[in-house]
């Protein structure tokens, strides 16, 4: 796929993808959707893949909401179907991306932009980010995943609050309530991403997937996490990297990972 409205580039085994609409604070239209879906399951499928760095275009916004327009005069019936396929196809994708996901944020990241940030594995985000869901504000609340991943990272009581009064928080709110991971100057959020990223590239990658799996599944109705993460756990002990490591660790030298 030629992409229009996103930059995507593997450096050192890590997907930089650049929401990149900046004349239009990186809003998220169908198109940008689309893409993506694409770029994220390349992610997910490419061994030259580790980890997944996604950020927006500029220094005013990571991504400053959904393209009101293209939806204004929808039915019930479409509005389902638009929450439906980006939970599906992006947001849910994100979350079950069996590489890490970590959203560098710069500046403002409001409705689905934010729905966005949660949806990735770790939010690192500047001084100057202003953090919210005003759906209410328009009539709508939030579609992509954010009345659940909001409650999830932050509880029932600060969620309610910020969905219903449609109330932007600062970066240093958001580290505050667990909602971000870490709050850095501009000039150093790319760079504090990456650095935990390439901390994650030492690690064992099928041990990363697996991991990431188990987490999620303790979030996840109809599934025991507990379950899950037995299940998981033993299927480590079938893989050459389990050997490498125990080996490298009884041999006091570091280990080389193959994801094998």
């Amino acid at each position: 796929m030629v992409y229009q409205n996103i930059l995507s580039e593997v450096k050192e085994r890590i997907l930089y993808i650049t929401i990149n609409r900046e004349h239009k604070l990186n809003a998220l239209n169908k198109a940008t959707l689309v893409e993506l879906a694409d770029a994220i399951a390349f992610a997910g499928n490419s061994e030259e893949v580790s980890g997944v760095l996604l950020t927006g275009a500029g220094e005013k916004a990571f991504v400053a909401g959904a393209d009101i327009s293209e939806f204004s005069d929808y039915t019930i019936e479409q509005g389902m179907v638009l929450a439906r396929e980006g939970q599906t196809n992006v947001f849910d994708a994100i979350e079950s991306c069996p590489k890490p996901v970590v959203a560098a944020v710069n500046g403002f990241a409001l409705g689905g932009g934010l729905e966005l940030a949660m949806a990735c594995h770790m939010r690192i985000v500047s001084e100057n980010a202003k953090l919210g869901l005003p759906e209410v504000t328009l009539g709508l609340i939030p579609g992509y995943g954010g009345t659940q991943r909001l409650t999830q990272l932050v509880g029932k009581g600060k969620a309610i609050e910020m969905i219903v009064t449609a109330d932007m928080i600062s970066a240093e709110q958001a580290e505050k309530i667990g909602l971000v991971n870490y709050v850095v100057s501009q000039p150093e959020l790319i760079r504090k991403a990456e650095e935990l990223l390439n901390k994650i590239k030492l690690r064992a990658p099928l041990a990363v997937a697996s991991a990431l799996k188990a987490v999620n599944a303790s979030l996840k109705d109809g599934l025991n996490g507990f379950d899950v993460e037995i299940e998981e756990f033993g299927k480590c002990f079938g893989t050459i990297d389990f050997k490498e490591g125990t080996s490298a660790f009884l041999e006091k030298r570091k280990a080389d990972f193959t994801g094998k």
